[in-house]
């Protein structure tokens, strides 16, 4: 009886081994879980870019204002009949109140 028990418990271990450790075991369908979720993100992150890409080449094949845009902003273009005028920000440093032992008022 303990002889049969032994071959049964044998048998049992050699029918687990490809579902824990073989080709197409529990392990590799984690592993290949894991790696289909980490892909997933990926393509949503190239769909978002494909599909920015796609309405900016949309917007070039349609229209001028998107090249007129682009010349303006990253070439620095202008019209022919156009006056560019470039406003400057002056970092002038505020007055700095007058120290509290000097009258405001002359004497």
């Amino acid at each position: 009886m303990r002889f049969l028990t032994l071959i049964l418990v044998a048998l049992i271990a050699l029918l687990q081994y490809p579902l824990w450790v073989g080709k197409g075991s529990w392990l590799s369908v984690w592993k290949n879980d894991a790696e289909l979720v980490k892909q997933k993100g990926i393509n949503e992150q190239l769909q978002a870019r494909n599909a920015s890409l796609e309405a900016e080449v949309n917007d070039l094949k349609q229209g001028y204002d998107a090249i007129e845009e682009r010349a303006r902003n990253e070439l620095g273009m202008i019209r022919h009949d156009e006056v560019f005028f470039q406003v400057l920000e002056s970092h002038v440093p505020a007055r700095a109140a007058p120290p509290s032992n000097i009258p405001d008022q002359p004497l």
